[in-house]
């Protein structure tokens, strides 16, 4: 009886924060970051919709409860309905790369001038802000106790801030080396992140205090994906590996013989395959327990934006816009659409869609209806 009430538990309280089929309400799918999504994309999707911002899009779309948002260099934070049409939008002091935290009704996102805005995802009003000491590049993420539920995100200012969802009232603020461009991971009570001082950092998410930092040899611009006791990540130097959390090692590493160009976009995990994407145009897939390459796809243009994984098929980006779906098992090219404006930020994959942004100020939905 004690063994069944705790699967019980354990389902209840998955369900309770699992991504749902619909929704991709942080920028890489879910608290761990390993940009997996629950949906199911068609062979050849169509463009069902663009919609016009005023500048370009660095940030990454999020979706929950039938609602797109997306900040734009423009200063604006957008809302849109899944058929592009506008619900709200919300005007900020300075340009916004970070991609929205969606949680409880509520968009949590950072700008350039280093504001983190608490808004209600029904009607943009502004609930509270919270102002750091350096630009916010990367997206805020969650963690809840028995009591409270607290957000937390990295600044230029060198700090990882992290404060309470309701009241933005500071909880703590762990200080590293250097910037941290990236998302923190949440996994086991622990913030997981890399940052511009080449290490990986494991904070402690109810103190604030550092568990243990990782030497990963310099620094890190993307965010790792993590799962039970392993990190995912790549590097500026063409490094990609993984690290045992529990031994605070590299368990394998890989880098291309000649090339050796940075890794920007963060990693990709499902199964037995992790997947990530470098500046030398390449998309790869790893065997995540060897660091064996398993195959490499040329996007034929140097890649930033994440890879996304979809059931069986695998989403990307490159910097001349191109958007391509590859097979996970082997690389091979399904579909593929030209947009033709940079893209940097990985898509958005929920309800049956991708959607994504791009340089050209535009918010593009792809899918069939």
């Amino acid at each position: 009886m004690k063994n069944f009430i705790a699967v019980i538990l354990i389902i209840t309280n998955f369900g309770a924060n699992a991504q749902t089929t619909d929704s991709w309400p942080v920028f890489r799918g879910n608290q761990n970051l390993i940009g997996v999504s629950n949906t199911v994309i068609h062979d050849s999707p169509r463009l069902l919709w663009a919609f016009q911002t005023e500048d370009n899009i660095k940030s990454s779309p999020v979706v929950a409860d039938e609602k797109i948002v997306v900040g734009s260099t423009d200063g604006f934070v957008y809302c849109l309905d899944m058929n592009g049409k506008i619900f709200w939008k919300f005007e900020t002091d300075n340009a916004i790369e970070a991609p929205a935290l969606l949680l409880n009704n509520v968009v949590y996102v950072g700008n350039l001038s280093g504001m983190l805005y608490a808004l209600d995802l029904n009607s943009g009003e502004k609930l509270w802000e919270y102002e750091t000491d350096g630009q916010i590049i990367g997206s805020a993420n969650w963690w809840s106790d028995e009591k409270s539920t607290y957000i937390f995100v990295g600044s230029y200012d060198y700090y990882l801030h992290c404060v309470d969802a309701k009241t933005g009232q500071m909880k703590w603020k762990y200080e590293s080396d250097n910037y941290i461009n990236g998302a923190a991971a949440c996994i086991n009570g622990k913030a997981v992140c890399g940052g511009c001082d080449g290490f990986l950092h494991i904070v402690d998410l109810t103190t604030g205090k550092l568990d243990k930092k990782i030497d990963v040899d310099t620094y890190v611009a993307g965010s790792a994906a993590v799962e039970h006791d392993k990190a995912y990540i790549g590097n500026y130097d063409g490094r990609f590996f993984q690290v045992d959390l529990k031994t605070d090692k590299t368990t394998w590493a890989w880098e291309h013989e000649t090339t050796k160009l940075q890794f920007i976009a963060s990693p990709a995990l499902l199964g037995n395959r992790v997947l990530t994407a470098n500046h030398n145009k390449f998309l790869y897939c790893f065997d995540k327990n060897t660091g064996e390459k398993l195959w490499e796809y040329n996007t034929g243009r140097q890649v930033e934006a994440s890879p996304v994984i979809a059931g069986d098929k695998v989403i990307s980006a490159n910097m001349r816009g191109d958007l391509a779906i590859v097979n996970l098992s082997d690389g091979k090219l399904i579909w593929s659409y030209e947009i033709g404006s940079q893209i940097i930020s990985n898509p958005a994959v929920a309800a049956g869609k991708i959607i994504v942004g791009a340089f050209d100020g535009n918010v593009y939905c792809f899918g069939n209806p």
